[in-house]
């Protein structure tokens, strides 16, 4: 078995650990069944999730078998925020969700599997075990063996308690749910590690400790960081929100955008967390960002890889031809309608009704231009491009032949201010 626990410090995946030197003996010895879990909050995971599919993907490279638990029992309670009670969800939007994180989730961890021969994952649902379990037993069989104590100590619910919002017993007893998920899945799959975030750290030890007082043996779990970004802004968060990994809540277009327009000092942070390069690849591209910023290499190689880790080949070369046409680098009609459609408003579009306005007009409307007499200025200056061809009369209106597949215009005013407009209809 290789030694994963050390290519995961090297990238920076671990927060925390328990015991290090048992697990990297437990590790050794292998293969180990591991396993992670997500609560369906939404329809979708979001770029805040990939952390802990590269600490799956590092583990099962490494010959260990991975065990993903999509809550479909936790998804209807809710993990405790620092700041407010969580909004309960009903029964079948949760399960739906349920199903379309499972679909997500697979290509993570199923498909490599299938290619290199390691461990096909296992995809379990908590409701299974947790429905069927009373009030009485879930106090006499699980109640039991937790302290008040040590519950409310916890990071999320101590913060809770010393805040206006408070927390209810249905919140507070989510950590009850997440050790027993341990428990069960270690005398089902024979589970012996869990990852996750290190918010959930005290979930984590919970489970740990249920099944040590339970079963009498002896489990563990490894933390990952929680990524940030430089500014004190949230990770995963653009301009238009939360930076989903469903295709059709962020084009892959916009997503390959997010890793692209990084902050250089995060791009660099992120790399090594996110890629699965050889260490010295990575090195050589965070040294290469360090000397020449204006290569944005390590926002390319971002870019590149999380795209087609998440979306495929297909829509990677989707979202960088769409970048090179947007900007005079590819010819424009080779861009299919949906990615047209996904750049231009990620960049920013008007909608036109009726007969179409002049260029000046449209440069005003999208922004580009301040004024009129601003637009007009620009035009005699040579700095405005009309599906990048140079405009040389701002007051021509564009023709039926220069709408684009899904009815689209793009300008374009120097080099980099581009804008889109669309056709109502």
């Amino acid at each position: 078995m290789t030694d994963v626990l050390s290519e995961l410090h090297r990238r920076g995946l671990i927060a925390q650990s328990t015991d290090e030197d048992a697990l990297r003996a437990a590790l050794a010895e292998g293969p180990v069944t591991y396993y992670c879990g997500f609560d369906p909050t939404a329809p979708s995971l979001h770029v805040g999730h990939l952390v802990q599919f590269m600490v799956l993907r590092a583990l099962q490279r490494a010959g260990h078998r991975p065990v993903v638990l999509v809550g479909g029992a936790t998804g209807l309670i809710g993990d405790p925020r620092p700041t407010a009670e969580r909004q309960l969800n009903d029964r079948s939007t949760v399960a739906g969700w349920v199903e379309s994180i499972r679909r997500q989730v697979a290509p993570f961890l199923g498909l490599p599997a299938e290619r290199d021969g390691l461990a096909r994952p296992v995809y379990v649902d908590n409701l299974t075990w947790t429905e069927p379990l009373s009030a009485i037993d879930f106090l006499r069989d699980l109640g039991k063996h937790f302290r008040v104590g040590r519950m409310l100590a916890k990071e999320a619910v101590s913060a809770r308690l010393n805040s206006e919002a408070g927390i209810s017993y249905t919140e507070f007893s989510y950590q009850i749910l997440q050790a027993h998920d341990y428990l069960q899945l270690h005398r089902r799959h024979g589970v012996t590690l869990q990852t996750g975030g290190s918010d959930q750290w005290g979930n984590l030890t919970a489970g740990i400790d249920l099944v040590r007082r339970v079963e009498g043996a002896t489990v563990h779990a490894v933390s990952t960081q929680l990524v940030t970004k430089s500014d004190g802004q949230k990770f995963g968060k653009s301009e238009g929100g939360t930076v989903w990994l469903d295709p059709q809540l962020t084009s892959p277009y916009a997503f390959y955008q997010f890793w692209l327009n990084a902050d250089d000092a995060d791009a660099r942070t992120w790399l090594p967390l996110y890629s699965e390069r050889p260490a010295e690849e990575v090195a050589a591209l965070v040294a290469e960002s360090e000397e020449r910023p204006a290569s944005r290499a390590a926002q390319r190689a971002l870019a590149e890889e999380l795209t087609l880790l998440v979306h495929g080949p297909d829509e990677l070369r989707q979202a960088e031809a769409a970048g090179r046409a947007l900007f005079g680098r590819e010819d424009l009609g080779a861009l299919g309608a949906d990615t047209l459609g996904a750049a231009l408003r990620e960049a920013g579009s008007v909608t036109v009704d009726g007969g179409t306005p002049t260029v000046a007009q449209l440069l005003q409307q999208t922004g580009l231009a301040s004024s009129l007499s601003d637009a007009r200025r620009t035009v005699r200056e040579g700095g405005v491009y009309l599906n990048n061809e140079r405009v040389t009369d701002a007051d021509a209106v564009p023709g039926e032949d220069a709408w684009l597949p899904g009815g689209w215009l793009v300008l374009r005013r120097g080099k980099r201010a581009v804008a889109g407009v669309h056709r109502a209809g």
